[in-house]
C-alpha cells in the first residue's frame, strides 16, 4: 500500500514565493491622515466664509465700496489659509495644529483687515463701522426701536462728569418715558451726522427741535411746551446744571455711549425772551481740534498765512461770521506756535477745546470785578510773546490791543465780520484812531464754509460756456463739474444715498481770503480809502473768498450752487460800536458765560 507524504504548501504551487511577517503587514493599506483631521481644518473656514459673503460682502455692496477687489482679495486668502495647513507635513499632532493654527490665523487676518479698511473709508458713516464680534451692526438701525421699548432698558449710557451713570429709572414709570424720549433727540442727531441739536421755543406753548448738519439747521419735530421743559431739565440734570436757572447761559460737559461709540457732548442751558432753550453739542472739541492743512486753505494762503504768524509783532485778524468756523481757526492758528520756546497765552470768553502748553485764560464776569479790557490788558503787562483773543467784544479792548508792544508780542484778534475788508474796517473803528490801527496791523483773514459735495453720489455734468463765462473762467478750462446727488445705484434700482443720508453733501470746507498788508495797503487804510484798498489787492491778484471757492467748485469739492449760496448771503456787518466808550465806563461783554450757576 503507497503512504502519501504531506508536502508544503510552497511546494504545491512553486511559483508563489513564502511571505515574510513584515511583507504581509506592508501589504495592509495605510491610513496616512485621520478622518476628523480634514473635518476640523473645515470648520473655520465655515464661519470665515459666512461673516465675508453676508457681512463685509453686503457691506461693501450698500456704501458703494471695490466688491468684486475685495472678495478676489479675500477667495485668494482663504485658498492660500487650507493650502498652507495643508503643506506643512502632517506626520505628528503637533505638525497638525501648527498648520491649523496657521489656517485660523491667516483667516482672522483676512477679516480684521477688512474692517479696517472698510472703517477708514470716509464713505463709511461712524454710525455704520464694523466690529469683529458684533455680527448685528448691520441690523442696529433696524433693533434701535425694539431696544428702547424693552423694560427698564436705556439706549445710551450718559456719564456725568464725575464719571456717575445717569441711573435709569424702571420702565413703568413717568420717569422712564422722559428718558425715552431725550434720549431720542441725541439719537437723531447722531444719525443724522448732526453738530447740535438745539430745542427753542418757536411759538406761545409750542417748542422746536432743530438739528444742524453740514451747517444747516433743519426742524425735525414739534413738541408742547410743558414736555420740552421736562426734556431740558433732564439734560440739565444730567450736566449737573442749576434746575432754577431759566437765564443765564450755563453749560457743562457729559458723555454719551451709545453701542460701542462714545462722544462728549456740552449741555448748554440759556434763557430766550420766549422762555429757556438747550443745546446738546455733539462732540465739540473735535471741530476746533483741527491742523493747519485741514482748513480748507488753498497752497499759497497756507504759506502766507504762515509768514504771517512767523514774523515778530503785530496784529493779525481772523474774521468770519457766526458759525462760519472762526474758533476753529483760531485753535489752529494758535497750535502754529511753538508754546515751549515762547510764552503764549489767551483770552476767551468760553473755551472750545484745549491748547496744549498754552495758557488759557476764561473771562468770568463777576460784581466789581475786572471787565473784559482791563483782563487783556493785564495779560498783555506780563509781556507775552503772543496773545490769541478768541472774541474781540469792544472798542476798550481793541485800543488795549493796538497799544501793545508791537516789537515784543503778536496779538491774533478774533472778529465778527464777513470779509478780510470789512474786518479791517470794524477794527480801525472799534481803535478809532486810523494812525495807530494800521500801524500795528499786519494782516487779515477771512473765511467762509461750504458743504462738500458727497463723493459716493455727486453727479457730473459739462458746464455751458456761458455758465464759465459768468464765472469768470476761460472757455475750456473746465470741462466737467458737478452738482449734489441724494441717490446710488444698487442692483438696478435707486436708494437714498448711505453716506450722506440724501443731502447730497459730507461735511464742510473753508474758503479763505488771506491778505498780507504792505505798506502802501497801511496808507490806504490810514486814509480811510477802502475801495482803493480792495483795488489794489485785485491788481496783486489776491484771490477773494468768491473766487476760491470757484476754484474748489472746479476741483469738485463742492457744487456752483453752493458756492453762490454762501458768498452771496446776506454777510453781518462788521462789529463796532456807535461811539467808542470811555475806559471807565467800559461795558463788560453782555454773552461772557458762567460755566455753572
Amino acid at each position: 500500500m503507497t503512504h502519501l507524504t504531506a508536502l508544503p504548501f510552497s511546494a504545491l504551487v512553486p511559483s508563489l514565493p513564502a511571505l515574510t511577517l513584515g511583507q504581509a503587514a506592508a501589504a495592509q493599506p495605510n491610513v496616512l491622515v485621520s478622518l476628523w483631521k480634514p473635518v476640523l481644518l473645515l470648520l473655520p473656514i465655515i464661519p470665515w466664509a459666512l461673516y465675508v459673503s453676508k457681512v463685509l460682502d453686503k457691506h461693501a455692496a450698500r456704501f458703494i465700496l471695490p466688491r468684486e477687489k475685495y472678495n478676489t482679495v479675500h477667495l485668494f486668502v482663504g485658498l492660500a489659509a487650507f493650502l498652507g495647513a495643508l503643506a506643512i507635513p502632517l506626520r505628528s499632532e503637533g505638525a497638525f495644529w501648527a498648520g491649523f493654527a496657521l489656517l485660523v490665523s491667516l483667516l482672522l487676518a483676512d477679516i480684521l483687515l477688512f474692517i479696517k479698511i472698510h472703517n477708514k473709508d470716509e464713505r463709511v458713516p461712524e454710525a455704520f463701522r464694523l466690529s469683529l464680534f458684533d455680527f448685528s451692526k448691520m441690523k442696529e438701525a433696524s433693533a434701535k426701536k425694539k431696544t428702547a421699548q424693552q423694560a427698564g432698558k436705556a439706549e445710551l449710557a450718559i456719564r456725568m462728569k464725575d464719571k456717575q451713570l445717569v441711573p435709569v429709572p424702571n420702565a413703568d414709570t413717568p420717569e422712564f418715558a422722559l428718558r425715552t424720549a431725550s434720549e431720542k433727540i441725541y439719537c437723531e442727531a447722531l444719525e443724522q451726522r448732526s453738530s447740535q441739536a438745539e430745542l427753542a421755543p418757536i411759538a406761545a406753548n409750542q417748542y422746536g427741535l432743530r438739528q444742524t448738519t453740514d451747517g444747516i439747521g433743519t426742524q425735525t419735530q414739534t413738541m408742547p411746551a410743558a414736555e420740552a421743559l421736562k426734556v431740558i431739565d433732564f439734560w440739565k440734570s444730567a450736566a449737573k446744571l442749576d434746575l432754577a436757572e431759566r437765564r443765564k447761559r450755563i453749560f457743562d460737559d457729559i458723555k454719551i455711549k451709545r453701542g460701542e461709540i462714545e462722544k462728549p457732548v456740552r449741555v448748554i442751558s440759556q434763557g430766550t425772551p420766549q422762555g429757556p432753550k438747550l443745546t446738546l453739542l455733539l462732540d465739540p472739541e473735535s471741530s476746533v481740534n483741527r491742523k493747519l492743512a485741514e482748513l480748507g486753505l488753498l497752497d499759497s494762503q497756507a504759506k502766507e498765512l504762515r509768514e504771517l504768524i512767523e514774523t515778530k509783532g503785530g496784529t493779525v485778524l481772523l474774521a468770519a461770521g457766526p458759525d462760519q468756523g472762526r474758533t476753529t481757526t483760531f485753535y489752529s492758528v494758535m497750535r502754529l506756535h511753538d508754546a515751549y520756546t515762547q510764552n503764549v497765552v489767551t483770552q476767551e470768553v468760553e473755551q472750545q477745546g484745549t491748547l496744549e502748553g498754552i495758557k488759557q485764560n476764561v473771562f468770568q464776569p463777576v460784581a466789581d470785578g475786572p471787565d473784559f479790557a482791563t483782563s487783556t490788558r493785564s495779560l498783555i503787562r506780563r509781556d507775552p510773546d503772543v496773545v490769541g483773543v478768541a472774541e474781540l467784544p469792544d472798542a476798550q479792548t481793541a485800543k488795549e490791543l493796538a497799544r501793545a508792544d508791537i516789537a515784543r508780542t503778536r496779538v491774533i484778534a478774533s472778529v465778527r465780520s464777513d470779509s478780510a475788508i470789512a474786518a479791517i474796517q470794524g477794527w480801525v473803528r472799534l481803535v478809532g484812531d486810523a494812525e495807530l490801527g494800521s500801524k500795528v496791523l499786519r494782516g487779515a483773514v477771512a473765511q467762509k464754509l461750504v458743504r462738500k459735495l458727497c463723493t459716493n453720489c455727486r453727479v457730473a455734468y459739462s458746464p455751458s460756456p456761458d455758465m464759465l463765462k459768468k464765472l469768470g473762467v476761460a472757455d475750456g478750462a473746465a470741462k466737467q463739474l458737478y452738482k449734489k446727488g441724494g441717490q446710488v445705484v444698487i442692483k438696478d434700482k435707486p436708494t437714498t444715498c448711505p453716506m450722506c443720508g440724501g443731502s447730497g453733501f459730507f461735511g464742510q470746507d473753508g474758503v479763505f481770503e488771506v491778505l498780507v498788508l504792505s505798506e502802501v495797503d497801511r496808507q490806504l487804510i490810514r486814509a480811510g480809502d477802502f475801495k482803493g484798498l480792495a483795488q489794489e489787492l485785485r491788481k496783486r491778484k489776491t484771490p477773494t473768498i468768491q473766487q476760491v471757492g470757484i476754484q474748489k467748485a472746479l476741483s469738485g469739492v463742492t457744487s456752483i450752487e453752493e458756492v453762490i449760496r454762501v458768498t452771496t448771503e446776506a454777510a453781518p456787518a462788521a462789529a463796532a460800536p456807535a461811539a467808542a466808550p470811555a475806559p471807565a465806563a467800559a461795558a463788560k461783554p453782555a454773552a461772557a458765560p458762567a460755566k455753572k450757576a
